[in-house]
């Protein structure tokens, strides 16, 4: 497996592979590898002849108040990991070959407020889309793999990107992998690593939670008292709800009584760790 933190060399290798014929799958990372993450390399095998993954904690989808400095990072563990489950090469540049103005001087890729639903984690992290948005192009132009993937966990951020690289034309194939859980339900994140093991059994009222409200919506409970409940559920288990809401699930527009395909969609807190979640189903409609 080839390490590099040059532009050059990333180059250079992709050339060799895509003269040959062969194709190239893409999985970006932020580090501190878990199951979920190898879940996409293995993926991404089966749709390309190599994978390249990056490693970078980007400072552009960060506040100022979040977890930026704190951000665990475990470089020796993951490239590890990735070679056990067949990375070809893994991209590890620095802020200063990502953004060489710095991350607010350089040009960034704005995401309409009125695409891809403004809600969730729009509204309660403003900021964090134009990061993503912007590092990911910045990482498909570096990469210009044929297949990038992504895990269903961010779903709003998988959205996103779909939309992105529509808009703008990219010939890459967007493939979103379910939801890679712990044996209890909580949905895998590197932001695990700051619960307690007693956290991480509370955590699992989010899927609990979820699962519940998709039952009650289904047997002809208004989604809006289900809501209610289930928040209130959430509170009561120790989380703290930040937003709890359905959505179309295609477009994450406000849901109509019309639609048939819905997500729901959570963020709480536990503790100094905020935990995400989703899951997507549907509903008879009269």
């Amino acid at each position: 497996m080839q390490v590099t933190a040059k532009l050059t060399e990333l180059r250079e290798q992709i050339q060799t592979w895509k003269s040959k014929g062969e194709t190239v799958a893409f999985v970006p990372t932020m580090g501190n590898l878990h199951q979920g993450h190898l879940s996409l390399v293995e993926t991404a095998l089966k749709h390309a002849d190599h994978v390249v993954a990056s490693i970078y904690v980007n400072p552009l989808q960060f506040a100022a108040h979040e977890d930026l400095d704190s951000y665990p990072k475990t470089l020796e563990a993951d490239l590890k990991a990735l070679e056990g489950v067949g990375t070809a090469l893994v991209f590890t540049p620095t802020t200063d070959l990502i953004y060489p103005k710095g991350p607010e001087n350089s040009t960034k890729v704005i995401v309409p407020e009125d695409v891809i639903g403004h809600c969730g984690e729009s509204e309660s992290r403003p900021h964090f889309f134009i990061g993503v948005a912007t590092v990911v192009l910045k990482l498909f132009n570096m990469v210009q793999p044929d297949v990038a993937v992504f895990g269903q966990k961010d779903y709003q951020q998988l959205a996103i990107i779909k939309n992105m690289v529509k808009d703008l034309d990219l010939p890459i194939k967007i493939i979103g992998v379910d939801t890679y859980r712990e044996t209890n339900g909580l949905a895998m994140s590197s932001r695990n690593n700051y619960l307690t093991e007693e956290q991480r059994e509370t955590a699992a009222a989010i899927r609990q939670t979820l699962d519940w409200l998709i039952e009650e919506v289904q047997n002809g409970l208004a989604i809006e008292t289900a809501i209610d409940h289930a928040k209130a559920s959430l509170v009561e288990s120790g989380l703290k709800p930040d937003y709890l809401i359905v959505r179309h699930a295609d477009t994450l527009d406000e849901i109509t009584p019309e639609d048939e395909s819905l997500v729901v969609l959570v963020a709480a807190w536990l503790g100094k760790a905020r935990l995400i979640d989703n899951e997507c189903f549907t509903r008879k409609v009269d």
